[in-house]
């Protein structure tokens, strides 16, 4: 099954994918961005599950990680990356941005229904 990606823009504009990715070595980047094709592939073995988001683990260098979540059966969000040193930080910013999507997507649903 094909899942679509998307990264999550905060309401300034920013994207905190985006912004880690950027910071990312080449080779490290690479790694990154085939994990990502292999998520789009529907491919989440290497996706841990819990309080509400995944963490896309990378068994190479100093242990990269990805937080998405889930919406619906076909999309995932990104929210962002670290490394194993660095997961409890970004694990709990994930948590918080996965909170902020949940909050604006239901504002966006209720004011569609409004209309």
């Amino acid at each position: 099954m094909k899942i679509r990606l998307e990264e999550y823009i905060q309401e300034d504009g920013s994207s905190p994918y985006q912004t880690w990715f950027n910071g990312l070595d080449a080779q490290a980047a690479a790694k990154i961005t085939v994990a990502k094709a292999r998520l789009e592939l529907g491919n989440t073995s290497n996706v841990d599950w819990f309080r509400g988001i995944g963490e896309y683990k990378i068994d190479w260098g100093p242990g990269y990680r990805i937080y998405l979540a889930k919406d619906g059966e076909a999309l995932i969000i990104l929210f962002g990356g670290s490394t194993k040193k660095a997961q409890q930080k970004a694990i709990d910013q994930a948590v918080v941005l996965h909170d902020e999507y949940k909050a604006r997507k239901k504002i966006i649903t209720t004011a569609r229904k409004g209309k």
